[in-house]
């Protein structure tokens, strides 16, 4: 049973992480979100709080827009990951077909806890996750066995091949964290392709945000903006 002070306690937090303090001046964000499964459209992406994984606590999240989005989460300091909060665009073609596909991103995140700031990208009916981890605090680690290191993209990754039980995972770990830039998508996926790893597959979402193991005490993680190009 929930405790009245515990549901008091978490009403109290969720209004505070509505609000947002923009040039000084406290404003509501636009959307909010304490809703496990919460979403919102915005200018052809999806904005989800996705807390998905198990023996999870709290997590809240608000939103401008698709590009800046941030979430508050008090997950217990315990292995697993507990949420992957996010935004994310269908592409809907295949990669022969694809001329570019690049993405921008700069992240506020916080210096504890455990997580990682990552793309997730999907293929062939979320046969194939592609992760791209841009930087990546405390005791996580990627699904499967180093295979390579390899330059692509703009950026030097060690990059593992595994499989979650439900579909293949390609994860390419950043060699050191960065907070801020942009990275050819495209380059990488054809990288795969090229290795044998998968052949002429079709694009589903590209997906950015917080993979969350533990965030203990309460913290915040911020997407000052995000964007996908293709063509």
């Amino acid at each position: 049973m929930r405790s009245p002070v515990r549901s008091l306690m978490s009403s109290i937090v969720m209004a505070l992480v509505a609000t947002l303090v923009i040039g000084g001046t406290a404003q509501a964000a636009t959307w909010s979100s304490s809703d496990k499964w919460g979403s919102w459209s915005n200018g052809g992406y999806t904005v989800r709080n996705n807390v998905w994984g198990s023996g999870v606590g709290p997590q809240s999240i608000w939103a401008n827009s698709y590009s800046n989005f941030g979430v508050w989460a008090d997950h217990p300091n315990t292995g697993g990951v507990k949420s992957y909060p996010h935004s994310g665009k269908n592409i809907g073609r295949q990669l022969s077909g694809l001329r570019s596909l690049s993405s921008s991103f700069n992240v506020s995140r916080p210096g504890s806890g455990a997580y990682a700031t990552a793309y997730d990208i999907w293929a062939n009916n979320n046969a194939y996750e592609i992760m791209l981890w841009m930087n990546k605090q405390g005791a996580v680690g990627a699904i499967g066995s180093k295979q390579a290191t390899a330059t692509v993209g703009g950026h030097t990754w060690d990059v593992y091949r595994g499989s979650n039980g439900h579909n293949e995972v390609f994860s390419f770990l950043r060699t050191s964290n960065t907070n801020a830039g942009s990275v050819d998508v495209l380059a990488v996926m054809n990288w795969i392709k090229n290795r044998g790893w998968y052949g002429d597959v079709t694009l589903g979402e590209v997906q950015f945000g917080f993979e969350i193991t533990s965030s203990s005490g309460g913290m915040n993680f911020t997407s000052n903006s995000f964007s996908v190009s293709s063509s």
